[in-house]
């Protein structure tokens, strides 16, 4: 019979308890605020992709593209915050129904003009930074660097965005 182990993750499979120097309370939290993160990004993708594929008018150029490569990024980040999620012991939520319930930014129903959808991109990219901001606190308390480093290229990248975005409305 295999010794149940402290850590959590591998238990039941004999496999040894986890123990990288972060306590399991204070990886049970990170992960939460990852995955948090992770449905907030996977809203932010969703509503970036169908803006690329649905825009229309004077900027549609422009603006297709600038989707297109926001969301591609986009893409390659979900898969970075779940696997720190992963790594840190606990299940990487994956569902719709999982995002619905954990993510700060609502779907925007219907097709909105061009103007609005760079608004509401705004919006949702300086979501997705206060919901990185919001793990900090637990992440400086457990000294996990390889998640403060996820968090930090993360609000780069989204405030650039936002910056890039929120360039268009001026003037």
């Amino acid at each position: 019979m295999a010794k149940k182990a402290k850590g959590g993750l591998g238990a039941a499979s004999g496999a040894p308890p986890m123990d990288t120097g972060i306590s399991a309370k204070d990886r049970a939290k990170i992960a939460q605020g990852l995955s948090q993160l992770l449905a907030d990004t996977f809203t932010v993708y969703l509503k970036t992709h169908n803006f690329h594929w649905n825009v229309t008018g004077p900027m549609f150029n422009t603006l297709h593209l600038m989707f297109e490569t926001q969301y591609n990024e986009l893409w390659l980040a979900l898969d970075a915050i779940a696997e720190r999620i992963r790594s840190l012991g606990h299940p990487a939520p994956a569902t719709l129904g999982e995002y619905a319930k954990l993510a700060s930014i609502g779907e925007t129903a219907g097709q909105p003009k061009a103007e609005d959808m760079v608004r509401l991109l705004v919006e949702g990219n300086e979501a997705v930074v206060r919901t990185a901001r919001k793990v900090f606190p637990a992440v400086d308390a457990a000294s996990d660097e390889p998640t403060a480093d996820l968090l930090t290229q993360r609000m780069q990248i989204h405030e650039k965005n936002a910056w890039m975005l929120r360039s268009l409305l001026e003037g």
